[in-house]
């Protein structure tokens, strides 16, 4: 698919190869940048292109630049009106308004599909999210994981990539038996065990649960009961928060059959000389791959460990044919990344092909204070309470606006708000506005607009510097979406959509759409409009965030 700024790359790479020539040195220079200026008189954009030949070329940069600038009109023609020599050597670019016109009509041909599927290498990923054991419902931290990983899955899918969305839940060992304690406790009147758990949601479990209180039903029938309907909630409140999963995969499998993918695992890293027994105990030798201490996977007696099941996992995914692993978890999982690392490369895999991602914590902000939205329970704030009272798309772009390796302030005041000031609120009024215009303009009208042989020209032949500014802006998507895909940062995608929200705002302060003469320059700017709403929605579905047509 046709992308503007990729064709202007290639023809800067040309330019720049054909001035410094071949050789052994020269090939190995880095390549040069395309940026787009902070200002608008430093042009449309700017390359770095002659102070990275001015080593192997030995001349002065600013010298090249002249050079190189001189080369690109060769390349370019008319697309390209002049070229400006900047600073130390920068090269500053100015396209023609013709270049801005056939670029917005890229865009329009290019609809949703304009940005997608820009990886280099596609892969088939196994993205595991969220994971929350089924020991309680979802409080509302995890929202922040469940907002991430769905977008992050939307995101890689958009550029190319093949994902298998899955939720790993811990529906075996200790903790659950725990569980099944807590809620007998309940049932009987008595407070659960000192390591069990105390939240109000275990005495809703133990009015639920046929025999309960009766001291003749096994604690873990309990338990598996317990477990099957707390899931059933989580699986629900994903639902209303928009997150699909493709599976969820449950602990217990990986200790059935013989041999289970426990039994497999461990047999596999055994095999390859990396486990060893101490004290009654069978241990992997993680510290040979970088950890601090070597592991249990089985503890005196013969039972598995947490440890060995997670090993276990990561065998039964590679064994599905992914070849990548990206797991994200919380900051107090931090200390577990490089035990998984190493047991991953036991198992004889590349290590860089798991990728654990690091989430830092999120707090509720009301006012100057923590907030304390849940009376009922009082421990924790649920994620279906949060939605309750701010909405899933507040919810989602809120969590989604910062970088997940920074702790996050959610601030609720703001989140309710509907002013310009509130950032999903705004972008969300920029789709609507649009939406609105285009109706009274009617489907004929539009469609004549974005026609393939619509009448763009304009009298003076000059385009306003707000449309040249918001071409550029939806020029920046597949950029945009290919950093955010390779640096697995969702957040980069929801400033990218305030941006292009704030640029389409501008120019509709700028420039009469509706009613503009001559027509042909109504024309262009409604096809401007269907350009940017066409990419707004697009940018707000990969967060999870709806795109409204009336406010």
């Amino acid at each position: 698919m046709s992308d503007p700024v990729s064709e202007l790359r290639t023809a800067l790479g040309a330019a720049a190869t054909a001035l410094r020539g071949s050789g052994s040195e020269t090939d190995a220079a880095p390549a040069p940048r395309l940026d787009r200026p902070k200002r608008a008189e430093q042009g449309d954009y700017a390359t770095n292109a002659a102070m990275l030949l001015a080593p192997a070329l030995g001349s002065a940069p600013r010298d090249i630049a002249t050079q190189l600038g001189e080369r690109l009109t060769g390349e370019l023609g008319p697309a390209l009106e002049r070229f400006e020599v900047a600073g130390p050597g920068f090269l500053n670019l100015v396209l023609s308004d013709d270049w801005h016109r056939a670029a917005l009509r890229a865009v329009l041909d290019g609809g949703e599909r304009f940005s997608a599927g820009g990886a280099a290498r596609p892969e088939r990923i196994l993205l595991e999210f969220v994971s929350a054991n089924p020991t309680a419902v979802l409080v509302a931290a995890s929202g922040r994981h469940a907002a991430y990983g769905d977008s992050l899955g939307r995101i890689l899918e958009h550029h190319g990539h093949t994902i298998f969305r899955e939720y790993y839940f811990n529906d075996a060992g200790g903790q659950v038996r725990r569980l099944g304690e807590s809620v007998r406790a309940r049932a009987l009147g008595q407070d659960p065990p000192e390591d069990g758990y105390q939240g109000a949601y275990v005495s809703d479990l133990a009015a639920q649960i046929e025999g309960a209180g009766d001291a003749s039903v096994d604690v873990d029938v309990i338990a598996r009961r317990a477990v099957e309907l707390l899931l059933d909630q989580i699986k629900a409140t994903l639902v209303r928060y928009g997150v699909r999963f493709d599976q969820y995969f449950s602990e217990r499998t990986l200790h059935a059959g013989s041999p289970s993918d426990v039994d497999r695992a461990i047999a596999q890293v055994r095999e390859a000389g990396h486990v060893y027994e101490h004290d009654g105990a069978v241990w992997l030798r993680t510290t040979t791959f970088g950890d601090d201490k070597d592991r249990v996977l089985l503890r005196t007696g013969g039972e598995p460990t947490y440890f060995a099941a997670d090993v276990a996992y990561m065998l039964n995914k590679r064994d599905r044919g992914y070849e990548r692993q990206l797991l994200p978890v919380g900051a107090d999982h931090h200390g577990y990344a490089p035990r998984l690392k190493a047991a991953f490369q036991a198992l004889g895999n590349d290590p860089d092909r798991l990728e654990i991602l690091i989430l830092q914590f999120m707090h509720l902000v009301e006012g100057e204070a923590r907030a304390a939205m849940s009376k009922r329970r009082g421990e924790f704030v649920t994620l279906d309470e949060l939605l309750d009272e701010i909405g899933v798309d507040a919810t989602r772009y809120f969590m989604l606006q910062s970088s997940h390796d920074r702790t996050l302030d959610l601030n609720l005041d703001l989140a309710r708000s509907q002013s310009s000031e509130n950032p999903v609120y705004y972008i969300q009024y920029a789709h609507a506005r649009i939406a609105s215009m285009l109706t009274r303009l009617g489907e004929s009208r539009v469609g004549l607009a974005v026609s393939a042989g619509a009448d763009w020209s304009s009298p003076a032949g000059e385009l306003h510097t707000s449309e040249r500014s918001l071409i550029k802006k939806l020029l920046a998507l597949p950029e945009e979406i290919a950093d955010a895909a390779e640096r697995r940062a969702p957040h980069r995608i929801a400033a990218y959509a305030l941006e292009l929200a704030q640029e389409f705002t501008a120019f509709y302060r700028d420039c009469k759409v509706v009613g503009a003469e001559p027509a042909s320059l109504e024309s262009l700017r409604v096809a401007l409009c269907v350009a940017t709403k066409t990419q707004l929605a697009l940018v707000l579905g990969l967060l999870g965030v709806s795109a409204p047509d009336t406010m």
